[in-house]
């Protein structure tokens, strides 16, 4: 079954991590996928690459979602691909910084929020007027919004922000038909994730979650493609924890 089988969608931050196997799971529900990048040019070619390889349809596009105007100039370029509707819309493009409060820079802090907060609220913006009823959009919140989780004060807050977003812009875009939920990955094997890459990190993330191991960014990329689905049709506003059961 291809559930969304003529579909487009755009996923943001889609050469690495949760956005690209996000862009692989849509890909394979039948969507044609629009792989969004800011610098690595080839691992978003080796996105295409695949999905491409597998018989599906992508195209990479290439904007700084850390630019005032990136989120913008991405919205006018996809739309040129994309004509005049837009069935799914993946804001995944984020960054980490670990730091204690006493620590984080002004710097760090702006760079947070503007491309975790700033470009999918801009995103969404620039993107309302091609998204139509039966359109998805899914943001990308974290088990760092809901729990202390070491030194991400200014990252959880950026989080903490998306789940507040949800809730308004499913209000707004929900007489349209148009969805707006958000997962909440857990620790999961990505680069991003330092809790996945050291010794001391994975033997905490087991700790505390219910299911002993560490989540790959597949089975984020599930669960993005289930959102995006019709077999979710029902579910707006919310902000899904997809983290093995952590914290409980």
């Amino acid at each position: 079954m291809r559930p969304l089988s003529g579909k487009t969608a755009l996923v943001t931050g889609a050469s690495r991590g949760i956005g690209r196997a996000s862009a692989l799971a849509l890909a394979k529900a039948g969507a044609q996928v629009l792989v969004h990048y800011c610098r690595e040019d080839q691992a978003a070619a080796e996105v295409v690459a695949q999905i491409r390889a597998a018989g599906g349809h992508a195209e990479k596009v290439a904007a700084d979602l850390r630019a005032p105007e990136g989120p913008h100039r991405l919205a006018r370029r996809v739309r040129v691909v994309i004509g005049a509707r837009l069935d799914v819309l993946v804001a995944s493009a984020g960054i980490a910084k670990d730091a204690s409060i006493e620590d984080t820079t002004l710097a760090d802090f702006d760079e947070l929020v503007a491309l975790n907060v700033r470009a999918p609220y801009f995103l969404v913006q620039q993107l309302m007027p091609v998204m139509c009823k039966g359109s998805s959009v899914v943001l990308v919140s974290s088990l760092a919004a809901h729990a202390s989780v070491n030194s991400l004060s200014a990252y959880a807050a950026t989080k903490g922000a998306i789940d507040t977003l949800v809730k308004h812009f499913a209000h707004t875009l929900g007489h349209r038909g148009v969805r707006v939920n958000a997962i909440a990955p857990g620790v999961v094997t990505t680069g991003m994730s330092y809790l996945a890459t050291t010794e001391q990190g994975r033997a905490a993330t087991l700790e505390m979650q219910a299911l002993k191991r560490i989540a790959h960014a597949e089975e984020i990329g599930d669960t993005v493609a289930f959102l995006a689905s019709d077999a979710a049709r029902w579910v707006t506003g919310e902000t899904l924890y997809v983290d093995g059961g952590s914290k409980l």
